[in-house]
C-alpha cells in the first residue's frame, strides 16, 4: 500500500467530518417546525417542498459547510492536538489523513454545500456564508479570546435558526432566538469548564483562551446562563404574541421538560464531568434523550390535540 493510501483511509475520513457533531443541525428546522403551526405562516412550511427546501438542501448544507469548518480547524490546530490527551486520537493529529486530502476534503464540502445553498433563496446563502466567516475567525484568532470564543459558539446557532428561517421565507421569533443564544451559551460555557479541569495547569498550551477562565466564575456564569436560558423560554412560550400566533396558550405544558433537561445536564456536568460532548449526551443519555421526546411529543400534541381548547 502506497503512503497516498495509507494517508487515505475511508473510516479516519468519516471521522475527520464529525457526523456527530451534525446533531447541531437539528435547530436549523425549528423556524419550519413552528412555522407549520402558525396559521400566517403555515402555506410556506406544509407540503413536500417545505420539507426539501428544509431537509433536503438547508440541514445538509450546514452539514456539509460546517463539517469542512471542522476540517480546517483540525488542520489548524494538527500541533496542539497531538500534545492534548483525547484531541491527539483526531485523523489529521494521529497522521491518519494527510494535510494534503484534508484540504481535498475541505474544498469537496464547501463546493457542494455551496451548491445546496444555491437551490435555496439567496438570504439563505448570505446566512451559511456568514456562518463560514465567521467560523474560520474563529479558528484563526476569536477562539483564543476568552468568553468571545463562547459567544461566538452560541452565535452560530442563532445563525442556524435564522437560516431555517431564510430557507423557506417565514419569520422566527426574537424570543425564539434568544433562547437559542442563553442555551448555547450554556453549553458552551459547560464545555470551557470540563476543558479547564481536564487540561488542569496545561490548559493554555492547548486552549490558549482557557488561561482567562475561572472554573469558579465559570460555575456562577453556568447558573446564570441556565437560569436566563429556562426564564426566556417560559416568558417566549407563555407570552401574548405566541398565544396569540399559534391560538393556544398550552406551549407552557413544554416548560417542565426544558427544566427537566437543563437540570440533568448541570447534573451530567458536575456529578459525571460529562460536559466536554454535549453531543455525546445527547445521543447517549437515556434520561436526556426520553427527556428530548418528552419535549416534542408535548409540542406535537399541543399542536394537534389541544390547540384551540383551553
Amino acid at each position: 500500500m502506497s503512503d497516498n493510501q495509507k494517508k487515505f483511509k475511508v473510516p479516519a475520513c468519516i471521522r475527520l467530518l464529525r457526523p456527530a457533531q451534525w446533531l447541531k443541525n437539528g435547530i436549523v428546522p425549528a423556524a419550519w417546525l413552528f412555522a407549520v403551526w402558525d396559521p400566517s405562516q403555515a402555506h410556506a412550511a406544509e407540503g413536500l417542498h417545505g420539507l426539501i427546501q428544509v431537509f433536503g438542501l438547508a440541514v445538509p448544507a450546514f452539514c456539509l459547510v460546517s463539517s469542512a469548518v471542522y476540517v480546517m480547524n483540525d488542520l489548524h490546530d494538527r500541533e496542539a492536538d497531538r500534545m492534548h490527551p483525547q484531541k491527539r486520537f483526531r485523523p489529521i493529529a494521529a497522521g491518519e489523513v494527510s494535510r494534503g486530502a484534508a484540504i481535498a476534503i475541505m474544498l469537496v464540502l464547501l463546493s457542494v454545500g455551496a451548491i445546496f445553498a444555491a437551490a435555496l433563496p439567496k438570504r439563505f446563502g448570505a446566512v451559511l456564508a456568514g456562518y463560514a466567516v465567521m467560523q474560520a475567525a474563529y479558528t484563526f484568532g476569536l477562539k483564543r479570546i476568552p468568553y468571545v470564543d463562547v459567544f461566538v459558539i452560541a452565535f452560530g446557532f442563532v445563525l442556524r435558526a435564522v437560516a431555517g428561517a431564510t430557507a423557506i421565507s417565514v419569520r422566527i421569533s426574537p424570543w425564539l432566538l434568544l433562547c437559542t443564544f442563553l442555551l448555547s451559551l450554556f453549553l458552551a460555557l459547560c464545555k470551557r469548564r470540563h476543558e479547564k479541569l481536564l487540561l488542569d495547569d496545561s490548559d493554555a498550551l492547548h486552549r490558549e483562551a482557557l488561561a482567562g477562565y475561572s472554573v469558579n466564575l465559570m460555575d456562577i456564569q453556568i447558573a446564570i446562563a441556565a437560569a436566563a436560558t429556562v426564564v426566556s423560554y417560559s416568558i417566549y412560550t407563555l407570552s401574548p404574541e405566541t398565544v396569540q400566533r399559534f391560538g393556544t396558550h398550552c406551549l407552557g405544558l413544554t416548560i417542565p421538560f426544558v427544566i427537566f433537561g437543563v437540570f440533568r445536564y448541570l447534573e451530567l456536568v458536575y456529578r459525571y464531568d460529562g460536559g466536554g460532548r454535549p453531543e455525546r449526551v445527547m445521543l447517549t443519555d437515556k434520561i436526556m434523550i426520553a427527556t428530548v421526546a418528552g419535549y416534542l411529543l408535548t409540542v406535537v400534541a399541543v399542536f394537534t390535540i389541544l390547540k384551540g381548547r383551553f
